[in-house]
């Protein structure tokens, strides 16, 4: 296995929350694990912290990064811009492939709502988003979102948000407005509604966040 997939692997291990935040990370045990020498490992090791995945510390060990409360919220201030962004880029784009995907996805995310299927709503959401993000066409806002979300570690903090009383219910419904205003081309709602959404959302996650501890 070559660096490359041992940074891939571990960025998807740390994402979809296969390692807890604040976890350890042994060189040697991953790079027996991967059928390496540690020098692959400790260069993905330094990849992944000018990401925000890892934390090294100096003589002390390697750990997977656990965001503060503040760090959640100013990456979510971030995602805010860039999701408002794309929404607006998108309206302006006219009938692209992204909208009918965008579409199906809402049906399903009906369905998925209707039935309590809180697990497959969440991965709905996230494509929600990603398609969203497609949409607007933009390789620069792409690739800043991507990282961003990387250091969120979304996919551990969309099932908390998701976790509080009729947030799956109103994120859907949330959801479909921010289409109803990007197929009507009407970029300056379409960015509002979705920053509105983005803040329900950071909203509902704090709360979860807090009923946690």
């Amino acid at each position: 296995m070559i660096q490359g997939q041992v940074i891939e692997e571990m960025r998807r291990r740390i994402i979809k929350g296969a390692i807890n935040p604040g976890a350890p990370l042994s060189e040697l045990a991953l790079a027996e694990e991967f059928g390496v020498s540690r020098t692959p490992v400790r260069e993905a090791l330094k990849q992944l912290q000018t990401e925000g995945l890892v934390e090294i510390r100096p003589r002390v060990g390697t750990f997977v990064t656990t965001p503060s409360r503040r760090e959640i919220t100013e990456l979510f201030e971030m995602k805010e811009l860039l999701e408002g962004a794309a929404a607006r880029l998108l309206a302006q784009r006219g009938r692209v492939p992204e909208i009918d995907l965008l579409e199906e996805n809402l049906r399903e995310a009906d369905a998925a709502v209707a039935r309590d299927d809180r697990a497959r709503y969440a991965q709905l959401v996230e494509e929600f988003h990603d398609l969203l993000i497609q949409g607007a066409d933009n390789g620069k806002l792409e690739a800043h979102y991507r990282m961003l979300m990387n250091q969120l570690a979304y996919s551990r903090l969309v099932n908390t948000s998701l976790s509080q009383p009729g947030r799956p219910l109103q994120s859907d419904r949330e959801h479909h407005l921010v289409l109803e205003l990007v197929v009507a081309k009407d970029g300056d709602s379409a960015e509002r509604v979705m920053r509105e959404h983005v803040r329900a959302s950071r909203q509902a996650l704090m709360a979860g966040l807090q009923s946690s501890l």
